[in-house]
């Protein structure tokens, strides 16, 4: 197979060289009304790999992604903990044979962590991909939450723009009595 990125020959969907200097991931934060959200990426530097995710190419891409930025750094977080952490993927929906959120949070599996699939769904199917913040405000997600109450979760989602969804998310995890500690994209689109 080649390299999806500068096409050597690699076993992998990125060769290392590839990994190592096109994918290092560069972490920001950014602060939503009180909520924490930590990127990978900016997404303008992997927006080629992040519209590839309602193709069949998206999962091998994806799933390579998380490897790299989520695996590591669930990993590293855990070490700090002493409870268990639940992680909550937004609207893992299965579209085009996967869920590109949920090949995110599967990376994230190890011991002290337990992954709620499928517990926080949106009822509304609108697509926010390249519509306005008022847009975005006067068509909320209607998300649905079945999971576990009294916990503490990271949230988890592809890309944030304006953090509609992520605010919408969080309010009803709180309704549910779910705190949300932080929320972790793949990128940031600011």
């Amino acid at each position: 197979m080649r390299c999806l990125s500068c096409h050597r020959l690699t076993f992998s969907t990125f060769c290392k060289r590839c990994r190592e200097e096109l994918l290092k991931p560069s972490i920001s934060k950014r602060n939503i009304d009180g909520l924490e959200v930590y990127s990978f990426y900016n997404y303008h530097n992997i927006e080629d790999f992040l519209l590839t995710k309602h193709t069949p190419l998206g999962f091998r891409v994806y799933r390579e992604l998380a490897k790299l930025t989520f695996k590591p750094f669930i990993q590293e977080f855990i070490k700090n903990s002493n409870s268990l952490i639940y992680i909550v993927g937004i609207d893992e929906r299965v579209n085009s044979g996967y869920s590109h959120v949920a090949l995110l949070t599967h990376q994230m599996r190890c011991r002290g962590v337990e992954i709620l699939h499928s517990s926080l769904i949106a009822q509304n199917r609108v697509n926010y991909s390249g519509k306005s913040l008022q847009f975005r405000l006067e068509n909320h997600r209607e998300f649905r939450y079945r999971g576990k109450r009294d916990i503490d979760v990271i949230l988890v989602d592809d890309i944030i723009t304006t953090g509609t969804t992520l605010k919408e998310a969080k309010r009803v995890l709180s309704r549910n009595g779910v705190n949300t500690l932080f929320a972790l994209t793949l990128a940031s689109l600011v």
